[in-house]
C-alpha cells in the first residue's frame, strides 16, 4: 500500500543525521530501519535491532533511563509499535527526559513484506497523548522533522514525532553485517557498559577489565 506525495525514510534520516548530537545514542527496529541507517550514519552509538519485531522501543526506554546523561533517539515503525503498545504505557510511566521517539507511519508492516496495518488511519499522536506522552507531534516533512527535533533535543521529554513517510519495501543492502553479538559488544564500548561473565547456573558477574 503506497501513500503517493510522501517523504521517503531517507529523507528524514538525512535530516536526522544533520541534526544529531555526537554523543546520542540511537536505536534502529528490524529491516530497512537499521539497514538504511547504517548506510547513512554507521557509528559505534547506534544499536541496531535484528529479529525482534517492536522491541526498539523497550529497548529504547531501559536504555534511556541507565544512560540520563545522553540523548537517546529511537527509530520504530508503525507496524512495531502495534506489536507492543504496552511499551508506550511504560514510556509515559518511566517518562525519561532524554527519551525521543521517531516512529515510520508508512501503514504497513513493511520489513515482513509490506502486509497493511490493520487500522492504517490509526491517530498515533493521540495515542501516545493518551499514554501520557503529552509532547508528541505529527510532522509530514523533512523540514517539519528538523525543528521538530531541534525542539526536542533542546527540552526534557519524552518526546513523540510520528513521520509521515512512503513505505519502502526494497530492502537495502548495509555496508556491514549487522551481527547481533558484534553489534552488542560495540555499543558496550560506546557507552562504557561493562561485560558479564557469565558462569554456570548463575552467579556470573561483571568483567573489572
Amino acid at each position: 500500500m503506497v501513500k503517493g506525495g510522501r517523504p521517503s525514510r531517507e529523507d528524514y534520516y538525512r535530516a536526522l543525521a544533520s541534526e544529531l548530537p555526537q554523543d546520542a545514542l540511537v536505536v534502529t527496529a528490524l529491516g530497512n530501519a537499521s539497514y538504511l541507517w547504517a548506510t547513512l550514519h554507521h557509528r559505534p552509538e547506534n544499536f541496531y535491532v535484528e529479529d525482534a519485531m517492536g522491541l526498539a522501543l523497550p529497548l529504547a526506554v531501559g536504555l534511556a533511563l541507565a544512560q540520563p546523561g545522553r540523548r537517546v533517539v529511537v527509530v520504530e515503525g508503525d507496524g512495531g509499535l502495534l506489536m507492543h503498545l504496552g511499551a508506550l504505557v511504560t514510556l509515559g510511566a518511566a517518562a525519561p527526559k532524554n527519551l525521543t521517539v521517531l516512529l515510520i507511519d508508512n501503514g504497513v508492516h513493511a520489513a515482513s513484506g509490506g502486509q497493511a496495518l490493520t487500522n492504517p488511519a490509526l491517530d498515533f499522536t493521540a495515542l501516545a497523548r493518551a499514554s501520557a506522552i503529552d509532547q508528541s507531534v505529527h510532522v509530514a516533512t523533512p523540514a517539519a522533522f528538523a525543528d521538530a527535533l531541534r525542539a526536542a533535543l533542546a527540552r526534557g521529554g519524552p518526546h513523540f514525532i510520528v513521520l509521515a513517510a512512503e513505505p519502502d519495501l526494497e530492502v537495502v543492502s548495509p555496508p556491514i553485517a549487522l551481527d547481533p553479538v558484534v553489534t552488542k559488544h560495540r555499543f558496550m564500548g560506546a557507552i562504557g557498559a561493562l561485560r558479564y561473565v557469565p558462569k554456570l547456573f548463575g552467579g556470573g558477574r561483571l568483567a573489572s577489565d
